[in-house]
């Protein structure tokens, strides 16, 4: 059954997109040392989940097997909350991909689809589409347009097949699409 996620799944979800992001052009360019990626992607899902927690717009499935985190349109939450968490490297490379997305993405309001991924030892099951399902739900009632980016040249066909097409692309710092449903 899909929830909207509570302050007290943070861990579950964590956990499992840390597991789910192992191996993703993005979270490997922004934390590409492997002895160092658990912590750091660690405290960056966390963050990205107390941002959104309170919005009510982190959906799950099974105790966060899949998790879709999505951005309420017209939010705006501090960029700061990183510093002092990670060191000045990985800082620099999370605020350099944050500002080529952001300077990306359309002026007109939309729900932002941040991060969707299963625990790898739930793949397969349609978890996944179920909860990002949740929030296009959400912004279809509120009569927005979603968005979304990927650096996985895998997950745009995915998109697609879920009705999501490419709207912008970026080359730098990585090759990213920006898609929109």
């Amino acid at each position: 059954m899909i929830t909207v996620a509570r302050p007290e799944d943070r861990p579950a979800v964590v956990d499992a997109l840390v597991a789910a992001f192992g191996k993703d052009p993005v979270l490997r360019y922004l934390f590409p040392d492997d002895d160092t990626y658990p912590a750091y992607a660690e405290a960056f899902f966390g963050s990205c989940f107390d941002k959104r927690v309170r919005h009510r717009s982190v959906w799950t499935i099974q105790n966060g097997a899949a998790t879709a985190i999505w951005e309420p349109p017209d939010v705006v939450h501090p960029d700061d909350d990183l510093a002092g968490v990670l060191p000045e490297d990985e800082l620099k490379r999370v605020r350099t991909y944050d500002e080529a997305v952001q300077d990306a993405l359309p002026t007109f309001p939309f729900w932002y689809l941040g991060v969707l991924g299963t625990h790898p030892a739930h793949t397969g099951r349609r978890w996944a589409q179920a909860v990002m399902h949740a929030g296009l739900e959400r912004a279809e009632a509120d009569g927005l347009p979603a968005i979304l980016e990927t650096s996985n040249p895998a997950n745009v066909g995915f998109y697609r097949r879920a009705g999501w097409r490419v709207i912008g692309e970026l080359d730098h710092p990585l090759p990213v699409w920006i898609m929109q449903r």
